[in-house]
């Protein structure tokens, strides 16, 4: 459902300059380590050459790329890579000097080579402080937040994050249920974009990274009722002040968040958002190359089959309740083909072609979902994505089903998953088996690692080959 609809004027023009997310810290990083880790190959390498005048064999190359990276690896362990330190240039290009001296020194070279290693990381250092520098002054790394509440207190809260050494939040909308006479339009700039109601709509309109609730201690009720309402949202719940009920006494949040007490946080942090990515890129792309034959053979064999084209678009709910339009080879009859999956495909369904029987059995219709993994819509592992309109075979939506449904929407859904390789796959023929998928997937989302992925992709396969559920 179009969430746009239900926002005001003033939060719907908030929430269109928000629909791109603010760049991972992590990320940032991880580039300027690229960067000092190319740096520092290239002046190993040449330092050999230096230091023995003789053409470099190619092969030392590795043995440099080596080095470099256990150099650049100690340096991140030590904090070298975080964007405050990564700013201030003098002292972060000294440290990296040194580290590469340190391995100069490990393969024998003397003190006269070392001007060959600075000819390398000095320029690749340089140019990260530039990239860091620009995040930083252009608040491209800045964590968006929305506040509940309005008022003095919020303004307070707000002060005391401005304040707070390496504040990296910057509070976009208040959304307060009071009037106007207790909550104002407007605090410290800040504008109130509408009623506590209004944010769900809001944070699945916009890229949002945090809730801040600003509500007073008396209100632990009402507290509760919002935790409740945003459990289904991939972000950050903050509560602004300690409060005497035990539910709320979490550990504090970073000294950058004020003294902001943590109540709920997102399944995936910044490091850990790019190492899933980069298993998705190159896992994707592996398997699109290793399956080629696979993808040639089923497209031929539905041209054949029966007239229409060979892929089949539906759309499906995505990361944050988002819809996305997810690729599969057709299995069923053109004319029969059900974009919005009004009727679950039960067993010896006529709509199904005979190919289909087959691609659909061994779950090749899903491939093409492989490119989607490739344009970031989905991930290779996660909850499988539904259908907009997804409803059991016996016409219940799934939303009604099972409470907190959408939950299973905090991180992108993916073309395999922890419910799959359990057996939960194909028809939802009851309301246990939509119970027993959220289930799975909701643990899959609180338990998350890149070796329970790494499990699940060497898993499926195997789950494949009995075919049960899948029609």
């Amino acid at each position: 459902m179009d969430q746009v609809g239900v926002l005001s004027i003033g939060a719907h023009t908030v929430a269109r300059g928000l629909r791109r997310a603010s760049l991972a810290p992590g990320s940032i990083a991880a580039l300027v380590a690229m960067l000092d880790f190319v740096g520092m190959t290239l002046g190993l390498w040449f330092d050999g050459y230096f230091s023995a005048p003789v053409e470099p064999p190619a092969s030392a190359i590795w043995m440099s790329a080596a080095a470099a990276a256990g150099g650049v690896a100690l340096l991140w362990s030590t904090g070298a890579y975080r964007l405050d330190a990564l700013r201030r240039f003098r002292r972060s290009v000294l440290k990296l000097l040194i580290v590469g001296f340190a391995l100069t020194l490990l393969s024998g070279d003397t003190l006269a080579v070392t001007p060959v290693l600075a000819v390398f990381l000095v320029p690749a250092r340089a140019l990260g402080a530039v990239l860091v520098g620009v995040a930083l002054d252009f608040g491209l790394t800045e964590r968006r937040a929305v506040m509940i509440g309005g008022g003095f207190r919020t303004s307070e809260v707000m002060r005391a994050m401005a304040a707070a050494p390496g504040n990296d939040i910057r509070v976009f909308g208040i959304f307060d249920d009071r009037s106007d006479e207790r909550s104002p339009g407007v605090v410290d700039g800040v504008p109130r974009l509408g009623t506590v109601s209004d944010l769900v709509a809001f944070a699945r309109t916009a890229e949002i990274d945090m809730l801040i609730v600003t509500l007073p201690l008396t209100a632990e009720a009402r507290i509760r009722q919002i935790l409740k309402a945003v459990a289904v949202l991939p972000l950050d719940v903050r509560l602004a002040n300690f409060s005497n009920d035990p539910a709320f006494r979490r550990r504090a949040g970073a000294p950058a968040e004020g003294g902001l007490i943590e109540l709920v946080s997102r399944p995936l942090r910044d490091g850990e958002l790019a190492l899933k990515r980069l298993l998705d890129v190159v896992g994707a792309s592996v398997a699109i190359l290793l399956l080629s034959p696979i993808f040639i053979l089923t497209a031929l064999a539905i041209r054949l089959d029966s007239p229409g084209p060979i892929l089949f678009r539906q759309p499906r709910h995505g990361y944050n309740h988002k819809p996305v339009a997810v690729w599969k080879f057709r299995s069923m009859y053109a004319a029969d083909c059900d974009p919005t999956a009004r009727r679950i495909v039960t067993k010896g369904d006529p709509r199904v072609t005979r190919v289909g029987r087959h691609i659909r059995r061994w779950s090749i219709d899903e491939l093409p979902q492989l490119f989607n993994v490739l344009a970031g819509d989905l991930s290779l592992v996660g909850p499988r994505p539904h259908a907009l309109a997804a409803v059991s075979s016996r016409q219940e939506a799934f939303e009604e089903i099972v409470e907190g449904y959408a939950a299973r929407h905090k991180v992108r859904p993916g073309v395999t998953g922890w419910a799959q390789i359990n057996g939960w796959r194909g028809e939802i023929d009851d309301p246990d088996t939509l119970r027993h998928r959220v289930e799975h997937d909701l643990h899959y989302i609180e338990n998350w690692s890149i070796w329970m992925d790494l499990r699940i992709l060497v898993m499926t396969p195997f789950r494949l080959l009995d075919g049960n559920g899948a029609y």
